[in-house]
């Protein structure tokens, strides 16, 4: 048996694409093409098909009508194997029509193409020579826009990419996805690029899928008539999907799509939808107090003791970040209704939990022995949990008609042992913690027991994927996510987990966190007051003070202005008394020597 390529996060560099054209392809792909009233430029996507290098007798098409005005009908110049098929009656637009195609796709690889897009030669070859090398890439190919006003004719299509000249076929337009490009380019091929943003760049005018995969997360959400292929990027990275953009498979696309020609009108359409499905785009969710249908984070708590599991599901609730949805796992069919002591029921704490939580919106509960055949249990979150006996996230069922896939799946996943309490920001924290490597576990210790290590764990929903993906029978599935995605260890009470109190739940009605931070905040102004009350008398008193020395400085100065005059008086009288003494010494000296 080969083993499955391991490909960290998204550097799909392991692996190394064979040359165009010097290679011998083995997989079959359907095509499979969504129209509707597109059959002038259907016709040259058709053209441009029966003209590929890719091996004919391994491709076939399904063109699907999606309830076209008027009927479409496949031309002369088409592929061998080209079907054309009408979309089933109950519901309407791209997503239904391409869910029709891929239930009639009976390729090993389905590649999408919009009925507006006219592939070059090496187009398929590009994308399908990645899927031999792995079977959880998707390729997207790589589009150049055109506003051409006259198309050439179905023949001269084919003619040009027989000829390897379909560069002349049209004029370039300025127009690209400059946003996802960029993307690319800035993350070295998206191969350095993280989970939540690799996502961003599924656009499904061109792209080809494993079709195993593609049925595994349950294929299109039919309940969407936009915004569907970001939707579709979204749980195909939660299914382990590497995205590998391929410069070479190389398209053109007749004509500006919508997100071109009025970007502000889709996006405030698509924003609703794609906010309610996609927990990455976290600007979309900020919205105080709102749910949503996919959460950021599914907790996990067995059900045990009544004040454990409460204490542990109040503290995942009541945290900083309120995009969490809590399951609590437990034996709930074994509670019947028949005659029982109330006290003394040996369920007693299991149905305390059941009356708690029955209506709760936020909190599901759920039957770990009725899971599905092809659901996994989670290992258990207590003392000497194993990790490696998990296989991941399960694939998602068929998709429903209407209303897409049945199954809800969160990007992370957090498995608390009950009776461990995180504080308010823990869950925010670690999230932001594994998103700031893309890393794909953190294992927070507890404590330490008999029976071994009590862990809580938060887990990437699309490593778990990947090591499921790759993994190779009886091996630690822990080594092998780490491999594909990393393995963290953390100290948990330095993560902000704690036992419960020793009574739960309080007695008295706990304060609201507002209340709290409200009486905090008038305490402190209190006591900023009294400091400012204080300051103000020091203030006062230094101004007196001041006054004071300001008047002892003017006395001093008028004592000083009056020792000064005394001095000049006195100097003064000084030198006249020296004058009149000069005059009769001089005298006496004179009368003495007879003048």
């Amino acid at each position: 048996m080969t083993r499955v390529p391991r490909i960290r996060r998204q550097d799909y560099g392991v692996l190394t694409p064979p040359p165009l054209g010097g290679w011998d392809p083995a997989l079959t792909v359907t095509v499979v093409i969504p129209a509707h009233d597109r059959q002038g430029t259907l016709d040259l996507t058709l053209a441009a098909l029966s003209a590929q290098s890719y091996p004919a007798e391994l491709m076939d098409v399904v063109v699907v009508d999606d309830g076209s005005t008027v009927p479409l009908r496949l031309p002369e110049t088409v592929p061998d194997g080209t079907k054309l098929i009408s979309s089933p009656p109950g519901g309407w637009g791209r997503a239904w029509a391409l869910q029709a195609g891929l239930e009639a796709a009976t390729g090993e690889v389905v590649l999408v193409l919009d009925a507006d897009m006219v592939p070059h030669r090496e187009h398929v070859e590009a994308q399908l020579r990645w899927h031999h090398l792995a079977p959880y890439v998707v390729t997207l190919g790589w589009i150049d826009f055109t506003v051409a006003d006259h198309l050439p004719s179905p023949e001269r299509v084919r003619a040009a990419v027989r000829d390897g000249e379909e560069d002349g076929l049209f004029p370039l337009s300025p127009h690209r996805h400059d946003w996802a490009e960029k993307i690319i380019d800035d993350h070295d091929g998206l191969r350095t690029a993280p989970s939540s943003l690799a996502t961003r760049i599924h656009v499904g005018a061109t792209a080809a899928y494993p079709a195993a995969l593609l049925r595994s997360v349950g294929g299109l959400d039919t309940s969407l008539v936009l915004a569907e292929d970001t939707e579709l990027g979204y749980r195909l990275t939660q299914a382990g999907a590497v995205f590998v953009p391929d410069p070479q498979a190389r398209a053109w696309h007749l004509g500006l799509p919508t997100a071109m020609r009025d970007v502000a009108a889709l996006k405030r359409y698509n924003d609703p939808y794609v906010a309610d499905r996609v927990p990455y785009r976290r600007y979309l969710r900020t919205d105080p107090g709102r749910q949503w249908l996919v959460p950021y984070v599914d907790a996990v708590v067995r059900a045990g003791a009544y004040e454990d599991v409460r204490a542990t599901v109040d503290g995942l609730l009541g945290g900083s970040l309120p995009d969490v949805r809590v399951t609590v796992e437990g034996p709930w069919a074994s509670l019947g209704a028949g005659r029982r002591s109330p006290l003394g029921d040996p369920d007693l704490d299991l149905r305390l939990v059941h009356a708690t939580f029955e209506h709760d919106a936020r909190v599901r509960l759920a039957d770990p022995e009725a899971r599905p055949a092809d659901q996994a249990a989670p290992p258990p979150a207590g003392p000497a949990a194993r990790p490696a006996d998990r296989v991941g996230p399960p694939p998602a069922g068929p998709a429903r008609r209407p209303g897409g896939p049945e199954r809800v799946v969160a990007p992370f996943r957090l498995t608390v042992p009950p009776g461990w309490v995180p504080r308010a920001d823990t869950v925010e924290r670690l999230v932001a913690r594994l998103e700031e490597d893309d890393g794909g576990v953190l294992c927070l210790a507890l404590a330490e027991t008999e029976e071994g290590v009590l862990v809580a764990r938060l887990e990437r929903t699309s490593a778990l994927s990947r090591a499921a993906l790759v993994a190779e029978p009886g091996e630690p599935l822990d080594d092998v996510l780490d491999e594909v995605f990393g393995v963290e260890w953390l100290d948990g009470a330095e993560w902000g987990f704690a036992r419960r109190p020793a009574v739960y739940p309080p007695r008295r009605r706990p304060v609201p966190e507002a209340e709290r931070l409200a009486a905090q905040h008038r305490k402190e102004i209190a006591r900023l007051r009294e400091r400012a009350d204080a300051l103000r008398a020091e203030l006062a008193q230094a101004r007196r003070q001041a006054g004071k020395s300001e008047r002892d400085a003017a006395r001093w100065r008028q004592k000083a202005e009056s020792w000064r005059r005394e001095a000049v008086r006195l100097s003064r009288d000084r030198d006249r008394d020296r004058t009149v003494l000069t005059r009769a010494v001089r005298r006496m000296r004179d009368l003495a020597s007879g003048r």
